[in-house]
């Protein structure tokens, strides 16, 4: 096997590998969330698929003719990326949550294809070592075309594809291409046509991956995105993010808040002075709040913060966002709009930015307090809305961040306390000033201060941009 041929076949399995990794991510969302953990467990699967791939292409490399394996196994290895659409439909909605969840999910989705795939490079190398004066420059370069082939299919998929495309179309698409240049292989190298059963096999593949459906209304390049009507009230609207409830809209009556924390939130709002309130929201969502302040406190201005611009659209078509008239929108990352803002200039800073069940970490540190603290006008007001039940380590933490820049600093709690299993919405409040009281809606939660806060807090670290293991404090 020429050198071109060869670096051109490695270079093309290692990037189709890198884009299923990349790509596994936002397929996997809808079942078990995006967190450290998710890319923990589909990197680690991944790299072990890729290990057992190469060991067992070198071994059958050793004992069969490659000539007749690379194009099939390319082949194989395009028809299990469409396999993995439907299995992930399957089993994603059966395995829960958690590190064995997410393990599991990308094992049974993932680890065939990777593995491989990731037996061609062997394949190819005993065909490209005919004597052993070049050992050195085959492996070498072969490497190289891996891994530069790894980088084009991660930066092609990470900024490119994944906005372009649907993740679903985007497995489809390569497992194609991986098909067609596996049957040129197998012409190429061993002058061998598909048979009839690999033609059979291969084409239900294609036509199981195509029928596999998707919990999707539309798809983001950072969320799976579903608006659902209440069939009682058409004017109730519910924002769905991958497999959580974020949203709940009423497009005539911006006042009428049907989720718990939303609430809260708005009772921190209804807490201060009177009149026309200058506020940041860091997370767009529904764009309920930014709705209910205009509402309330004509002449307000509510600037929102949203990384995903895509969900801007989907909220201004179908969640009644109208940007003008007091709402403005910067889609952009919160932590660095937070650091952009001029000193002194809002009233009230309300944090609601989520990655599946988990505050992003950058925005739950010291660091970010601080400039959230120096953004706000004397007497500001911080509102958080956090995600934490069980031990409450991340909430418990975060306090600990809070009080460390704060003067002031309570919570809201469910009326009959933090649930020992699962996770419930806590809100946190923080202001150099003290706080004024929040007239909380009975059986919405109750207030927790003072030595009671500290109680809860019981000594906990806080988090710093150099330490901040948000996803593992939730898992506690």
């Amino acid at each position: 096997m020429r050198t071109a041929p060869a670096s051109i076949t490695v270079f093309g399995t290692s990037a189709a590998v890198l884009v299923v990794e990349t790509i596994a991510g936002r397929l996997m969302a809808p079942y078990v969330g995006i967190s450290l953990e998710t890319f923990t467990g589909i990197i680690g699967t991944m790299l072990a698929g890729i290990a057992v791939g190469a060991g067992v292409g070198g071994w059958l490399a050793d004992r069969w003719d490659p000539r007749r394996m690379v194009g099939p196994a390319i082949v194989a290895g395009g028809a299990l990326c469409w396999l993995s659409l439907p299995v992930i439909s399957a089993l994603g909605p059966l395995v829960g949550t958690g590190p064995v969840a997410i393990v599991t999910l990308t094992v049974a989705s993932f680890f065939l294809p990777v593995a491989v795939l990731s037996a061609v490079s062997p394949m190819v190398a005993a065909l490209r070592l005919d004597r052993l004066d070049h050992t050195g420059s085959v492996v070498g370069g072969l490497s190289a075309a891996g891994t530069f082939g790894a980088l084009v299919g991660t930066f092609l998929t990470g900024f490119v594809l994944v906005a372009a495309l649907p993740s679903r179309v985007v497995v489809l698409l390569v497992g194609a291409v991986l098909v067609v240049v596996g049957i040129a292989a197998s012409w190429r190298l061993a002058r061998s046509r598909p048979d009839v059963p690999t033609v059979a096999a291969v084409l239900v593949c294609l036509a199981v991956g195509q029928g596999a459906g998707t919990p999707c209304e539309q798809e983001t390049a950072y969320y799976c995105v579903r608006v659902e009507s209440d069939a009682s009230d058409p004017s109730v609207r519910d924002l769905y993010l991958d497999r959580l409830r974020h949203a709940s809209v009423d497009l005539d009556d911006p006042t009428a808040l049907d989720i718990r924390y939303v609430r809260l939130l708005a009772d921190v709002v209804d807490a201060q002075p009177p009149g026309p309130l200058d506020t940041l929201h860091v997370g767009g969502g529904g764009f309920t709040l930014p709705r209910y302040v205009q509402a309330e406190r004509p002449g307000s201005t509510d600037r929102v913060v949203e990384i995903d611009g895509e969900l801007v659209d989907i909220a201004e078509d179908e969640l009644g966002l109208e940007l003008g008239d007091g709402i403005s929108v910067e889609v952009g990352d919160g932590r660095l709009v937070i650091d952009e803002q001029p000193t002194d200039s809002v009233d009230l800073v309300v944090g609601d930015a989520f990655g599946s069940q988990a505050v992003p970490w950058h925005l739950t540190t010291v660091e970010v307090v601080e400039e959230i603290d120096r953004a706000l006008r004397p007497g500001g007001v911080y509102a958080m809305n956090v995600l934490d039940g069980g031990g409450s380590h991340f909430a418990r933490a975060q306090i600990a961040t809070l009080d460390a820049v704060f003067d002031h600093v309570a919570m809201v709690e469910p009326e009959r306390g933090i649930p020992g299993s699962g996770t419930t919405n806590l809100v946190l409040v923080a202001s150099d000033a003290p706080l004024a009281p929040l007239d909380v809606e009975a059986g919405d939660g109750r207030v927790v201060d003072g030595a009671e806060l500290d109680a809860f807090v019981d000594g906990a670290d806080r988090l710093t941009d150099d330490h901040a293991p948000v996803d593992q404090l939730l898992r506690r």
